[in-house]
């Protein structure tokens, strides 16, 4: 007898100590109450998750697979096996969706080679908040993940992200380590033009949630934004 294959599931995250129900319809807290298997970044947070949504299983009994930066791709396969047996398995990230600037998306498209049904739960995606917030285009834009570290060559990507961001008319978004933050925003008043907008959004959807768009020149006149050690996004657009 053909096993029909298990649903996997992209299950949201908060972002932070947010309540999920401020932030995740009730219908993807109980998906994800469901569950039995899971395949996650972290499974101490992601049992921390599954717990605040008051689980309908001891927290104990339940099954998770790490999958993180360090997973090779030859162990992917078995990530995808009490899919294949006919269990439906949830993907959580460490916060926000899965997928999405996350190693997940590996797993998500050989779910499909595989021909298992894949199936996305709305929630909070700090990207597209902070796009939607910035007053920035929306019609056309980039994430590029982390800039380099390294002084010139963060220098050197900042000018090719704006003359980009010119040329398209694109915005271009982008984070950093947390705790190095300052220095990217020092960098960005320094080597962007003054008509350049910059959004900076830091602790999206959470209570300390602070999202604001100026132009370089603005930024220059105004006290700097504290964000020390707090999740922030940066997006820019360069005004021709």
């Amino acid at each position: 007898m053909t096993i029909q294959p298990g649903t996997l599931y992209l299950i949201p995250c908060t972002l932070g100590d947010t309540e999920a129900s401020q932030v995740l319809p009730q219908h993807v807290i109980d998906i994800a109450r469901s569950l039995q298997h899971y395949v996650v970044e972290q499974p101490k947070t992601a049992r921390q998750f599954l717990s605040s949504l008051r689980h309908t299983h001891p927290i104990q009994s339940l099954h998770f697979a790490t999958l993180n930066e360090h997973t090779a791709t030859a162990e992917l396969p078995e990530l995808l096996a009490p899919l294949l047996a006919g269990r439906d398995v949830g993907i959580i990230s460490e916060a926000g969706c899965p997928g999405i600037a996350d190693p997940g998306a590996e797993l998500v498209n050989l779910a499909h080679q595989k021909g298992i049904r894949v199936i996305p739960l709305v929630g909070p995606s700090s990207i597209l908040l902070a796009l939607m917030a910035s007053g920035l285009n929306g019609q056309c834009f980039a994430f590029h993940g982390y800039l380099p570290i390294a002084e010139a060559d963060r220098n050197r990507t900042i000018a090719a992200l704006e003359a980009e961001s010119s040329r398209r008319s694109q915005t271009q978004m982008f984070i950093e380590t947390p705790y190095r933050n300052d220095k990217l925003f020092a960098a960005l008043l320094a080597q962007c033009h003054a008509h350049t907008q910059l959004c900076v959004a830091t602790d999206v959807s959470l209570v300390s949630e602070q999202i604001q768009t100026h132009s370089i020149a603005q930024w220059k006149t105004r006290p700097a934004p504290l964000l020390n050690k707090r999740p922030s996004l940066f997006l820019l657009l360069a005004r021709r």
